[in-house]
């Protein structure tokens, strides 16, 4: 019933489309969504994501997972990350997905809804270490469309591979289009 609801407000509400697939047998993976650049891109994953009917969680510091909104977090997707331990962040998150036999861990490089020239790094060894492929999606405003690319697996080289995953995003654009990833 939910993706029913969540169809008619995506697809005729809103007026926007997904273009692609997700294959369901890659239960492991980073999802990089560029661009990111307003609080929108929240509810435009939500919709896609129950549309797209498969399990996408994030990470969130662990203090969220307490009573009263803990259970709620974790129902949507959510795994406590613990940034008070001495491991580090690249460690802890390789760890939930060793633990874990479904985890697609939704990242956005750019790791602000503000301009950036970089994408930051931390997924990139994440899915290095979990040795996990990365799901390209692209939320173009200017089209009304999630677009879904295949999963690439990096190879290790970082300039090659970001080469390669940035090649996804060109002339996709963002809610707010100056803080748009041109990178």
């Amino acid at each position: 019933m939910k993706r029913i609801i969540y169809k008619l407000i995506f697809f005729k509400i809103m007026g926007w489309s997904i273009k692609g697939t997700m294959d369901p047998e890659i239960k492991k993976s980073i999802i990089i969504v560029v661009p990111h650049t307003s609080w929108h891109d929240f509810y435009i994953g939500l919709f896609a994501s129950g549309i797209i009917n498969l399990e996408m969680n994030y990470v969130a510091k662990k203090e969220l997972f307490k009573f009263p909104f803990g259970a709620y977090f974790r129902w949507m997707g959510g795994a406590p990350l613990n940034r008070n331990s001495r491991q580090n962040t690249v460690e802890a998150i390789a760890e939930i997905f060793k633990n874990r036999e479904i985890f697609r861990l939704a990242i956005a490089p750019e790791g602000t809804r503000k301009k950036v020239s970089e994408w930051k790094t931390g997924f990139y060894y994440i899915a290095l270490k979990a040795e996990v492929p990365i799901i390209p999606v692209a939320f173009d405003y200017a089209k009304k469309e999630v677009v879904l690319h295949n999963a690439y697996y990096p190879i290790g080289d970082i300039q090659k591979d970001f080469a390669e995953l940035k090649s996804n995003f060109k002339g996709v654009v963002g809610r707010i289009p100056e803080n748009g990833f041109d990178g």
